[in-house]
């Protein structure tokens, strides 16, 4: 059987278009129009909802891992953007790693790979 291809993934919050706007923003600053925000061959949704916290009580249960081949200026934009690192930019044996996250408290990862 075939692996099943990713096509998208989901955030609800209490403050959708907020977090729309900051997305928007901060990763991906050259989007425009409405609708899904395309990372990639990834779309990401953000939805207004009820049935969620403010702010995520879980952050670390799922991390959306942006994969780049020069760090340096993905950290200088995020940087500018004066995001929150939860683990600052550090090198690890296989690349680069340092974890950010999202004004509802999501975790994000900014990752450079060895090789």
């Amino acid at each position: 059987m075939p692996t099943m291809p990713a096509g998208s993934i989901l955030l609800g919050s209490t403050r959708a278009a907020d977090l729309t706007d900051w997305y928007r923003r901060v990763i991906a600053p050259d989007h425009a129009g409405d609708g899904p925000i395309v990372l990639g061959e990834l779309w990401l949704i953000i939805e207004q909802r009820e049935d969620v916290s403010e702010v995520n009580p879980e952050p670390g249960r799922s991390i959306l891992n942006f994969h780049v081949d020069d760090f340096d200026h993905y950290q200088a934009q995020l940087d500018s953007a004066e995001v929150t690192w939860i683990a600052p930019p550090e090198d690890r044996p296989s690349g680069r790693f340092g974890t950010f996250s999202d004004p509802d408290g999501n975790y994000l990862q900014l990752i450079q790979l060895h090789g």
